[in-house]
């Protein structure tokens, strides 16, 4: 059954949409600054049959992929490390509050100098700039667990190891999959917005050169095509996290 909220966001969505195409197509908006949502996914069909799409796509995908994979495992690897060990949290809690307000772009020439030119750079600035967003998560989620659980856990006599994944891990899995969704988002914007100002190829420098050429149309399908990625990436999230809610609803 659909829920009153998907419904609400559902006609939401379609309503800005419909309201974006009447303004354009009135001449309310210029052409020059926002293009139509019909144009936008008439742009994105053309561009997804040009020959040097797949280059680019393939080039940012891989390198997001990566930066991702890095960020999940490793974050919460540290974040499950920081909850467990509180002298090392007391020790890098002031570096994780302040972490994002450190310019990330700064240590390019830094990263260039170490790894070499090419997309290990934007790889590495991408995973740094996603981390510690599921270090945090994890932390957070780890730290609600209920004592009550807890205690659950000591009656039944459950091992180590039986407690952390019977109990800790899906009891802290909502703020691990918030985690998971921001890390994924981070990563794509580490990634595009490096190739967007430092690289010379991928969806982040298509972008940027269509803007430079004025070239609206392709600019906003590749824009549209990122959004659709990361919109259908959360989305499974989304749905795998519902699922698990469900099931905890259940077996309670």
């Amino acid at each position: 059954m659909i829920s009153k909220a998907t419904i609400i966001r559902t006609v939401v969505l379609v309503g800005a949409v419909a309201a974006l195409e009447v303004a354009c197509r009135t001449g309310a908006i210029q052409p020059a600054l926002v293009i139509a949502p019909s144009a936008m996914v008439k742009a994105l069909a053309e561009t997804l049959q040009s020959d040097d799409f797949g280059g680019h796509v393939q080039q940012t995908l891989s390198a997001v992929a990566i930066a991702m994979t890095l960020a999940i495992v490793g974050g919460f690897a540290i974040g499950f490390v920081l909850h467990w060990i509180p002298f090392l949290r007391r020790a890098f809690n002031p570096f994780l509050a302040a972490y994002y307000a450190i310019p990330h772009f700064a240590f390019y020439p830094l990263l260039i100098v170490i790894f070499g030119l090419g997309p290990a750079p934007l790889i590495v600035l991408a995973t740094l700039f996603a981390m510690v967003a599921m270090i945090v998560a994890t932390m957070a989620g780890l730290d609600r667990v209920p004592r009550v659980l807890l205690k659950t856990a000591r009656i039944h006599r459950l091992s180590l190891m039986q407690e952390i994944w019977r109990i800790r891990l899906p009891a802290a899995a909502p703020h691990i999959l918030s985690g998971l969704k921001l890390a994924v988002a981070y990563s794509f914007i580490g990634v595009i917005a490096g190739e967007f100002i430092l690289s010379t190829s991928g969806i982040g420098h298509e972008i940027a050169y269509a803007y430079d050429n004025f070239d609206n149309p392709r600019m906003y399908a590749l824009i549209l095509f990122v959004l659709g990625i990361v919109t259908t990436f959360n989305m499974l999230v989304w749905t795998w996290e519902r699922r698990l809610a469900r099931r905890r609803g259940m077996a309670s």
